[in-house]
């Protein structure tokens, strides 16, 4: 009978069972209590089978191995027990047997249930006709040897079926690879990830957190002062609060406004609107946003003692002028930011406002809004704006300004302008305007009365332009000081006659008269022996078509015709002072040539820069250039006392006892946009003394109607008083020349 195809896979089962219990079969176990192998020789036999079959007893080389005569026996007699080799010491097999569907665990199990007693079992095959027929097997004699026998004409024992391989994943050692590849590049993606995050981007995550938690803060730059040529303050920016919100605190913008409008004067439409939440250019939510600047300190404190969430204060300055109107048109003002708009706080802004800084901290959330103590902090210290010291005389301003206010309002005018230089040097020593204004209070004051007259008032000069007339004459040697010309009442010229005031019907006139009595015929006929050409050359060398570069923020250029523009009346008009565009300052600054030798010097307003470090510069010197020789000069301003000494003379108002003034009147027109404005235009301007003169005052004022000598020659005479006491000027003591006005 053919063994069926499990028996080998029994044999097996059975012969590592045997194996490893052999010992038992030749020597009683000691936890047997004594029961040797005779009551039990068949289980033992059984149990002790080998691969091929045989028992111990049958395998003298087992017995050697089991403990017999040729074994390695234990000395008590004790068979030692050998490991048993079907049991794998991989704590993984019990699990990757359940993953197999208990396959390996059932083998095991049926290679167990080997019954006691049973040398082999006997599996019943199927044969033809039906039923099973047990095939007995019979067991093959043992070699005398000690080893097992196969005859000589059996056959060939079919190998015994090797037990399936377990899974790869069953390999303890490749496990313990695999695993330890997993863990190491999980760590190493790990520590990867970890240096990216600690170095590569902890910059970006650190600030972005911070980001969320910053508070900027503007710290103003202090701007800087406005100084009299004495060091007394004009302008200066003095400790002041500003009142700021929190749009993301600000619990109710309605309410907080109508708590804040009385205090601050701002609309409570206004407040609302800058409480209400904004976003930064960045996209992150505004926490820092203006309400008022430049608060007073004591409203500060009554707004923080309201304990309004979201609002506070910080400190700020505030712009002063104790003075009120004191030069209010030539220093302007500044914003609510102090950013120069007007006048001199316009014009040195850059200078004068210095950088700002700003101070940027970490605050916390919720109800814990405040600084974090010891978290970021960093600070940008303001750079303080330089300071100006001016060469405005503040007591001298003060009194030109009312002088100019007073007379003014006598003669009904509109707008009038003082100019007080100092001919050596060109400094304006003062310079004022009507109307004025208080420079703490602008906005309440009509733009056209913030205007600084001196440097905007544009006019026809009239007959204050005849002395650049006569000037070139002498200069260019068409007229001597001795020169006479018969006169005539009046002149043509194109189409247009010229009379004069003062006529003097075809007698001969001197120089002298023809300016004492300001003779338009005298001057049209000076103008025509000197040629267009050579009038406009001398009308620019006086600085006349430009702005003089004072230091005022829209100073106007004025203007004067060419020769290729002149028309047939123009040659008339020109020469008294009419078809040209001045200034009050350009014609001061004309004038101060003549009393400084001839010497053009540009006026200025800024005589030194003091740094936020008080270390002063001086700034650089202003320009100047000859306009006529110092005698010929000199003979100008002797010829100029005639309209103050003559009797009869157009200035005698101005006249000042002890003192050799010398001046011209005109009458001129307002220009307003290129057109003519109703009313006149009367003008003075004179020198303390001609024969050492050390300072220039001109006067213009737009009135109803009135010429030079009755409207602005008493202004002029009061200021020039007040400027020799200031001043101390002494009398020279020489007395006036004696003018002959007919020679014959």
């Amino acid at each position: 009978m053919t063994p069926r195809s499990d028996e080998p896979r029994r044999d097996a089962s059975v012969s590592r069972r045997g194996s490893s219990r052999a010992g038992r079969d030749t020597e009683p176990d000691a936890d047997s209590g004594g029961r040797s192998g005779s009551g039990l020789g068949g289980i033992s036999d059984a149990r002790a089978y080998t691969p091929r079959g045989r028992t111990v007893r049958d395998s003298p080389e087992l017995r050697r191995t089991t403990g017999g005569a040729g074994g390695s026996a234990d000395p008590g007699g004790r068979s030692r027990r050998t490991p048993r080799t079907g049991r794998s010491a991989d704590p993984f097999r019990p699990a990757l047997q359940v993953l197999d569907g208990g396959r390996a665990g059932a083998a095991r199990s049926a290679r167990r249930t080997v019954p006691p007693g049973a040398g082999r079992t006997i599996t019943p095959r199927p044969v033809r006709g039906g039923g099973d027929v047990a095939k007995p097997v019979r067991r093959r004699p043992a070699d005398p040897a000690g080893g097992p026998t196969r005859s000589a004409g059996s056959p060939a024992r079919r190998p015994t079926r090797r037990p399936r391989r377990p899974p790869r994943l069953a390999d303890a050692h490749r496990r313990l690879r695999l695993g330890t590849l997993l863990v190491l590049a999980m760590f190493t993606t790990i520590g990867i990830r970890l240096v990216a995050l600690q170095v590569v981007d902890a910059p970006e995550y650190a600030g972005g957190g911070v980001g969320d938690r910053l508070r900027t803060v503007v710290l103003p730059a202090p701007r800087g002062a406005i100084y009299d040529r004495s060091g007394a303050a004009l302008a200066q920016s003095v400790e002041a609060r500003y009142v700021f919100a929190d749009p993301e605190l600000v619990d109710d913008p309605a309410r907080t406004a109508t708590a804040l409008s009385p205090l601050l004067g701002i609309p409570v439409s206004r407040l609302t609107e800058d409480m209400g939440k904004q976003k930064r250019p960045d996209g992150r939510p505004s926490n820092f946003e203006y309400l008022a600047q430049g608060v007073e300190i004591n409203t500060a404190e009554k707004i923080m003692d309201l304990n309004l969430p979201g609002i506070g204060t910080g400190r700020d300055e505030r712009r002063e002028v104790p003075g009120g109107d004191l030069a209010a048109n030539l220093l302007g003002f500044t914003s609510q930011d102090r950013v120069g708009l007007e006048g001199i706080e316009a014009r040195y802004d850059e200078l004068l406002r210095g950088v700002n800084g700003e101070r940027e901290y970490e605050v916390g959330k919720g109800e814990l809004a405040a600084e974090i103590p010891g978290g970021y902090n960093k600070v940008t210290e303001a750079r303080p704006g330089s300071s100006l010291q001016l060469t405005i005389d503040r007591d001298l301003q003060y009194m030109v300004q009312r002088i100019l206010a007073k007379r003014m309002q006598e003669v009904n005018g509109t707008i009038g302008a003082a100019v007080v230089l100092d001919v050596r040097t060109g400094e304006v020593l003062a310079q004022a305007s009507y109307p004025t204004y208080d420079a703490a209070d602008w906005k309440k004051y009509d733009p056209s009365d913030r205007n600084d007259a001196a440097t905007s008032f544009v006019v026809d000069p009239g007959s204050v332009h005849k002395a650049i007339v006569f000037g070139a004459g002498l200069e260019e040697g068409v007229i001597t000081p001795d020169t006479a010309w018969p006169t005539p009442s009046s002149i043509r010229k194109g189409d247009q006659p010229f009379r004069d005031t003062h006529p003097v019907r075809g007698r001969t006139l001197s120089v002298a008269g023809m300016l004492g009595y300001s003779s338009n015929v005298g001057t049209i006929r000076v103008a025509d022996k000197l040629g267009a050409e050579k009038l406009y050359e001398y009308q620019l060398r006086f600085g006349l078509g430009r702005p003089t570069g004072e230091g005022v923020l829209g100073e106007a250029s004025g203007r004067v015709l060419k020769p290729s523009e002149y028309s047939g009346s123009t040659y008339g008009s020109v020469p008294i002072g009419h078809s040209v565009d001045v200034t009050p300052l350009q014609m001061a600054a004309a004038y101060a040539a003549i009393a400084n030798n001839g010497t053009w010097i540009q006026p200025h307003l800024v005589r030194e820069i003091i740094g936020p470090d008080g270390k002063r510069k001086p700034v650089p010197a202003p320009e100047s250039r000859q306009v006529l020789r110092p005698e010929t000069a000199a003979a100008l301003r002797t010829l100029l006392e005639a309209p103050l000494t003559i009797e009869g003379g157009t200035a005698t108002q101005a006249a000042i006892k002890g003192y050799r003034v010398a001046g011209k009147t005109g009458t001129g027109s307002r220009v307003v946009d290129g057109q003519y404005a109703p009313g006149e235009v009367a003008s003075f301007i004179g020198m303390d003394q001609a024969d050492d003169p050390r300072y220039v005052i001109a006067v213009f004022a737009h009135t109803p109607s009135g010429g030079g000598g009755d409207v602005s020659a008493p202004a002029f005479k009061e200021m020039m008083e007040y400027v020799l006491r200031h001043y101390r000027v002494p009398a020279t003591g020489t007395a006036p020349p004696k003018f002959v006005v007919y020679p014959r």
